[in-house]
This record gives C-alpha cells, structure tokens and sequence, in this order.
C-alpha cells in the first residue's frame, strides 16, 4: 500500500483536495478528524485532557476555546498536552492503516496540516503540497466567520512558509487556477503513485508523526 502525506498552510484548499483523492478510490485520513473525534462526547481524550485542564470540558466533550485559552503561549501546557493527544492519533492512524492494508487497499492519504513542522514527512513514502497565491490564500481565510488579520498572522506564525513546504514536496498542486486542474492534478498523482514499479522516495523511514493539537 502506498502511504501519501498531504499538507499545506491555511487556505491553501486541503480539504477539498483531500476530497479528490477521496473520489480516485484512496482512503483518506484525517488528523484534524481523529482530534475532533478524541475531544468529542465519547472521546477517549476527555477524561485525560480535563484531568491535566480542568474546566475545558463542557458537557463530557473538550472545549476547544476553553483549551486554548488554558494552553495560553505556556510550552510547558502544550507539551502536557501532545503527552496525552499524540499517542491516542497515532495509535488510531496505524489502526486505520492497517485495516486498509488488509483490505487490500491500494492508497492511503494521511491529511496532515503540521506535516513537516511535526517530522510527519518520515512517516510517508511521498509529500503532496497543496498551494496557492498568497493573495488567494488570505481572501479565502479572512472570509471565515470569527477570522482577522491578526489571527491568520498568529496561525501563519506556526506554519512552514509555502514556499520552503513546495522546495521539499515530491508533488504540488496548485488550487488557485480552479478545481478543474486542481482535480486533474490528483489524478495525476495517483496514476504516477500506482503505476508499476514507481519508487516511493521516502519508504523505509522512521515514523516520527507528531499529529496537531
């Protein structure tokens, strides 16, 4: 089975790009999915969480703007918490992979948006960048209910710049000219990736994937 790492900053069109490579037949994985779902009702990361923050936990599930607020700029708070949160997503990614594997499938696609900030690209055997026009970029996030300037710089703050994310990718696709060539794009990738005898670059590393909080 062929492992893809898809990434990129905000607003760049991940989503709807993981999507695509969703309707070529791979299966698509998400951390931001796998996050939700630990912080959620339920969620094996609510005890935990709310033990090492008290007060985030709203109605049996983690609430988000109460954890931020209790995480502040401290390291410390942030390093408490991947303790509990990343164990937990990569338990449930190798899961994930595995049972895919023993189905027979052919392609997976781990959508990560920290993939290279977190060492994430070892865990890979190629990296699909997706990007866009800084100006594209901005007016797609700012048009996010609750979204400012600051906050997007803030968020840009935390991200590799777009352009050292593209110099390291094995693939790129750019979303800023249509969803039409963005989608032609994908099956491009995927009819390189399973072709026979394509060399995956990365296999055979260290799975060193630190998934977002």
């Amino acid at each position: 089975m062929i492992v893809l790492g898809l990434t990129g900053s905000i607003g760049m069109g991940k989503s709807t790009t993981a999507a695509m490579f969703a309707d070529e037949g791979a299966l698509v994985w998400s951390a931001d999915d796998a996050v939700h779902d630990l912080y959620a009702s339920g969620g094996v990361a609510v005890g935990p969480v709310g033990a090492a923050f008290p007060g985030v936990v709203i109605d049996g599930a983690v609430d988000r703007a109460r954890l931020a607020a209790a995480l502040g700029d401290d390291p410390a708070a942030f390093a408490r918490l991947e303790a509990i949160v990343h164990p937990l997503v990569l338990a449930g990614r190798l899961e994930t992979l595995a049972a895919a594997a023993a189905q027979g499938v052919k392609l997976a696609v781990l959508d990560i948006p920290l993939l290279y900030e977190t060492g994430g690209n070892a865990a890979v055997d190629a990296v699909v960048v997706v990007t866009a026009d800084a100006d594209i970029q901005r007016q797609r996030v700012l048009a996010r209910p609750g979204m400012t300037p600051a906050r997007l710089d803030a968020i840009l703050a935390r991200q590799m710049l777009d352009a050292d994310k593209r110099h390291r990718a094995d693939f790129v696709i750019d979303t800023g000219h249509g969803l039409d060539p963005a989608r032609v794009r994908v099956g491009e990738i995927v009819g390189t990736v399973l072709a026979p005898g394509w060399s995956a670059p990365r296999r055979g590393l260290p799975d060193t994937t630190k998934p977002p909080h």
